[in-house]
């Protein structure tokens, strides 16, 4: 057994995720198409508490600014997205012209299911970072046959703000990335769950295909490596609520 560390890209993050869209629709039809898109809303969601939970240990306000600074990922290498801004005021509007995932799917054939990551996932992410933000796509996605996704934030960047979000960029570097390992894993952990809330023994089976189909494209070396990233990094914020739910329990007595 080789001691090289192991390392996901977006690649098997996408797949991943499309394994477990097509087992469920396959399985259980409307339902599971339903279950997945449930499972990428409460995934985005837990992805943009991670986001707010990282800008207030920082003392930074949740502004679409700040949402804008701390995402948690980048392409595994240059050239591998191309996305941006159209516009910054009245509201910021951004695109992707080409995306890795959409990429993915099609190398494998499987563009049909994986398509399914795109309906919500960003606004998902928005929402979870601030409950009373919206990303409303303004064209169909790249997945689902438009020429490039394009995203209407809600709020403005005004110049200022733009520059202070370069600035802000700078400042954090690479302290709030995450490798893919790490989101796959999340990708697995909260997929699965709602999978199995959701279609019960169904759920559990499709959960249990995808997996088996993810280690057979790419290893089972890859499937393994996801079960070292600790739930408490994946879920930080789950500490967080059952802390207010113990305060909540005390106040009630």
């Amino acid at each position: 057994m080789s001691d090289t560390k192991v390392i996901c890209q977006i690649e098997h993050h996408a797949m991943l995720f499309a394994y477990f869209a097509r087992h469920a629709i396959e399985l259980c039809g409307d339902a599971g198409r339903d279950a997945i898109l449930t499972g990428m809303t409460a995934y985005g969601n837990e992805r943009g508490r991670r986001m707010a939970q990282n800008a207030a240990a920082r003392g930074d306000e949740l502004t679409t600014m700040t949402n804008q600074a701390y995402g948690e990922w980048k392409p595994d290498y240059e050239g591998q997205m191309e996305f941006g801004q159209i516009r910054t005021e009245p509201t910021l509007q951004t695109y992707i012209a080409k995306c890795a995932w959409c990429d993915a799917w099609k190398k494998h054939n499987i563009l049909e299911y994986g398509k399914y990551y795109c309906v919500n996932v960003d606004n998902a992410v928005y929402q979870g970072y601030r409950q009373d933000f919206v990303c409303t796509p303004t064209t169909a996605s790249l997945s689902w046959g438009g020429e490039r996704c394009e995203f209407d934030w809600g709020h403005p960047l005004t110049e200022e703000e733009n520059a202070q979000l370069a600035q802000k960029k700078k400042e954090l570097g690479a302290s709030c990335i995450k490798d893919f390992n790490f989101h796959t894993a999340h990708l697995k952990h909260t997929i699965r769950r709602t999978l199995i809330d959701f279609l019960g023994k169904n759920g559990e089976k499709a959960a249990e295909l995808a997996l088996a189909d993810f280690a057979e494209t790419f290893g089972q070396e890859y499937l393994d490596a996801l079960d070292n990233i600790p739930l408490e990094e994946i879920y930080p914020f789950k500490a967080a609520d059952q802390r207010n739910q113990r305060h909540s329990a005390k106040r009630t007595v």
